[in-house]
C-alpha cells in the first residue's frame, strides 16, 4: 500500500523545482518532448522524493537521505577532454568504448566501435523527435508511478542511443564509461537507450571513472536511466561496475528492459565504494520462450547504503527468469534487496526463481530482504528465498589449522562467496577485472569481524 501523503517540501524538492523552471527552456527536444518533460515533472511534483510510506522505497527513504540537491552539471570543455584522453591512455582504457562525461556524450573520446552498431547522442535524438525512439525512451508503462524515473525524464540532459542492426554479432565488450568530470559537486541526469535487433548479440560493459580524482571536491549526485529493447532471438550480456564514486555521493539507476520472443538477457552488477546507491530494474517478458538472468554483488562498509529493487513481469508464456544477489556488509552499512516476480494471467509455463544471500560482518550492519511472488497463472514453477548470516566459524577454524592467518582465511571465504556470481559473467577479461575489484575491497577492510574473532579465540 502507498500512502499519498505529502508533507512540507524539503530543500531538495524546492531546489529541483527551481532548477527545472530555470533550465527547461534550454534542455534539448522538440515541442512534444517539452510537453513530456512538463508532464514528467508534474508527476514528480505530485509525490515528491520517494519516502518510507511508499512501499517500493520503504527501506530507502530518499526524502530523508537526500536533504539537499545539487546544481545541474554542465558539459565540460576541450581542456577537460584533453586531460581525460591522457588519463585514459595511462589507465589503458579499452579501445572499444562510448564515453559519457557527467551524462553528456563525448564523441571525441569514444571510438573503436564495430560495424553494425550505431551510436547517437540523446540530445540529437530528442531534437530529431523520431516517434518510435521517443516512445521507447519514455517507457511509461514499465516504471509507472516511480517519481525518480519521472524526475529523470523531466531533467534528462543527454545520454546515448545505441542501435545494433539485426543479425549483428559483437563478441567483444562495448564499454560504456561514465565519467565524473565536474571539479565541483553537481547533479547529472542521463537517459540512454539500447536497441538490439532480431537475432543480434551484444556484450555491454558499464563502468565508472573519476577525472582528476586528486582535485575532486565533494560528492555528486546522479540519476541515470537505461532503456533496453531486445528483438526476437536477440542476446544481451550486460555488466555494470558501480564503483569509483566519491564518499557521500548519491547514485540512482533505473534499468528498463523489454524482452522479445526467444531472446536472452544476462545482467550482473557490482556495487562497491559508494555512499548511497539504488539500482532498480523493471524487466518485462513480452515474447514467448525468453530468458533472463539477473545477478549482482554488493560490498558495503562504513555507513554506505545500497538498494537493489527488481520488478520482473512475466507477460508471455514459457519464459525463464533467475535472480541471484549477494551482499557483504561490514561496520554500519545497510543493504536492501526487494524483488517481485509478477506472473500475468496467460503466462503459463513460467519458471521464475529469486534468491538473496547476505553476509553480515558486524553486529551494527543491517540487511533488509523483501522477495515477493505475485502469480495469476496456474501452471508455473516459481520460488523465492533470502538468507542472512555470518561467516562459518568452523570453516575459519579449519583454514587456520592449515596455516592460514585469520585475515587471509576470512578473505578467502568472502572472495569465494562473491566469486560464485562473478564467475558467471562469461567473459574472461571481465571476470578478472571484477575479481580485482572484489580483492581490492577485501584488502581495504580493517581487521577481522568481531563475531568471528570472539568465536575462535
Amino acid at each position: 500500500m502507498n500512502a499519498d501523503i505529502i508533507p512540507a517540501r524539503t530543500p531538495a524538492e524546492i531546489f529541483l523545482a527551481r532548477a527545472f523552471d530555470a533550465s527547461k527552456a534550454g534542455l534539448p527536444g522538440t515541442t512534444d518532448v517539452a510537453k513530456w518533460r512538463e508532464a514528467s515533472f508534474k508527476a514528480f511534483n505530485v509525490s515528491g522524493l520517494p519516502h518510507r510510506r511508499i512501499e517500493a522505497w520503504h527501506y530507502t527513504d530518499l526524502r530523508t537521505l537526500m536533504r539537499d540537491a545539487l546544481p545541474l552539471a554542465t558539459c565540460q570543455g576541450g581542456p577537460t577532454f584533453d586531460a581525460l584522453r591522457k588519463e585514459f591512455t595511462a589507465a589503458r582504457m579499452p579501445r572499444q568504448r562510448i564515453v559519457l562525461a557527467d551524462g553528456f556524450f563525448v564523441q571525441e573520446l569514444s571510438g573503436g566501435l564495430p560495424d553494425g552498431l550505431k551510436v547517437r547522442s540523446l540530445a540529437s535524438v530528442l531534437t530529431e523527435g523520431r516517434a518510435d525512439l521517443i516512445a521507447l525512451l519514455s517507457s511509461h508503462d514499465l516504471a509507472a508511478r516511480d517519481s525518480i524515473v519521472s524526475l529523470n525524464a523531466a531533467l534528462m540532459q543527454d545520454g546515448v542511443v545505441i542501435e545494433v542492426a539485426p543479425g549483428t554479432v559483437i563478441a567483444e565488450p562495448v564499454n560504456l564509461i561514465h565519467v565524473t568530470a565536474s571539479p565541483t559537486p553537481a547533479a547529472h541526469f542521463s537517459r540512454s537507450a539500447l536497441i538490439i535487433g532480431a537475432g543480434a548479440s551484444l556484450r555491454l560493459a558499464e563502468s565508472r571513472h573519476i577525472a582528476n580524482r586528486a582535485q575532486m571536491v565533494g560528492a555528486g549526485q546522479a540519476n541515470a536511466c537505461l532503456i533496453v529493447s531486445l528483438g526476437d532471438g536477440a542476446k544481451l550480456a550486460h555488466t555494470a561496475k558501480v564503483t569509483a564514486t566519491t564518499p557521500g555521493g548519491v547514485r540512482l539507476e533505473s534499468v528498463m528492459v523489454r524482452i522479445g520472443a526467444r531472446a536472452k538477457f544476462d545482467s550482473f552488477a557490482l556495487v562497491a565504494g559508494i555512499g548511497l546507491v539504488r539500482r532498480q530494474m523493471f524487466v518485462r517478458f513480452e515474447g514467448v520462450g525468453a530468458e533472463a538472468l539477473l545477478s549482482g554483488v554488493s560490498l558495503l562498509r562504513g555507513r554506505e547504503h545500497a538498494d537493489t529493487t527488481l520488478l520482473v513481469e512475466h507477460v508471455a508464456p514459457g519464459c525463464v527468469s533467475r535472480e541471484t544477489f549477494k551482499y557483504i556488509l561490514d561496520e554500519e552499512a545497510t543493504g536492501v534487496f526487494q524483488g517481485k516476480i509478477h506472473v500475468a494471467p496467460g503466462a503459463q509455463k513460467t519458471d521464475g526463481k529469486m534468491l538473496c544471500k547476505a553476509m553480515l560482518l558486524s553486529d551494527r550492519a543491517a540487511m533488509n530482504n523483501k522477495p515477493e511472488l505475485e502469480i495469476f497463472a496456474d501452471d508455473v514453477v516459481c520460488g523465492h528465498g533470502a538468507t542472512c548470516g555470518g561467516l562459518d566459524v568452523d570453516q575459519l577454524f579449519y583454514l587456520q589449522t592449515r596455516g592460514l592467518p585469520f585475515a587471509q582465511a576470512e578473505a578467502l571465504l568472502l572472495e569465494a562467496f562473491a566469486g560464485e556470481l562473478v564467475d558467471g559473467i562469461g567473459h574472461e577479461g571481465l571476470i578478472k577485472a571484477y575479481r580485482r575489484e572484489v580483492n581490492a575491497w577485501l584488502s581495504a577492510r580493517h581487521g577481522p569481524t568481531a563475531a568471528a574473532r570472539g568465536a575462535i579465540t
